[in-house]
């Protein structure tokens, strides 16, 4: 009976023991609700009355938050406008500027083109006419210098000897 004995005894302790860790359980359950219902009831006493007077004061300055929402409202409705305006205002401008530069770009090239115009025409009718009569001045020249005894054929020299004039170089 030995074990029996030892077994009770164990059992009993253990009971003894769980209801120690029952008690304690109770207890600090007791001080942790005593503690709770005095926080809630300090909350309810400081933060009730700020409740109430923020309610208060809202409705105290509802028509004045009602006044600037709607002046809010205007002034952006007012201010969209605006802006609305202004683009198209920079849209006017920037398709204004954008065909003065196609009119002052067409305007530079017809002034090239009729430069070049001008060139060639000046070309073909003063320069090209020049030319041709200066290579016929130059031919005459060589010929009467040629006909009336060269001075080249006196000096006892050839064609070769004597030094080209300027307007050799010209003749074409």
């Amino acid at each position: 009976m030995d074990k029996l004995t030892a077994f009770i005894a164990l059992t009993s302790i253990a009971i003894l023991l769980q209801a120690g860790v029952l008690l304690a359980m109770y207890v600090a359950m007791r001080k942790s609700t005593a503690h709770m219902e005095a926080l809630a009831t300090e909350v309810k006493a400081k933060i009730l009355p700020t409740v109430a007077q923020a309610e208060a004061m809202l409705t105290e300055f509802r028509p004045q938050l009602q006044v600037i929402t709607d002046n809010l409202q205007q002034s952006t409705t007012i201010l969209r406008d605006q802006v609305q305006r202004a683009d198209a205002t920079v849209k006017d401008a920037v398709d204004r500027g954008r065909l003065q530069i196609i009119r002052a770009d067409e305007l530079l090239t017809r002034t090239l083109d009729r430069v070049e115009q001008t060139t060639d025409m000046v070309h073909s009718t003063v320069v090209s006419p020049i030319r041709q009569l200066s290579g016929i001045m130059q031919g005459i020249s060589v010929g009467l210098e040629f006909f009336f005894g060269g001075r080249g054929r006196r000096n006892g020299g050839s064609r070769e000897d004597r030094r080209p004039v300027p307007q050799d170089e010209m003749f074409i």
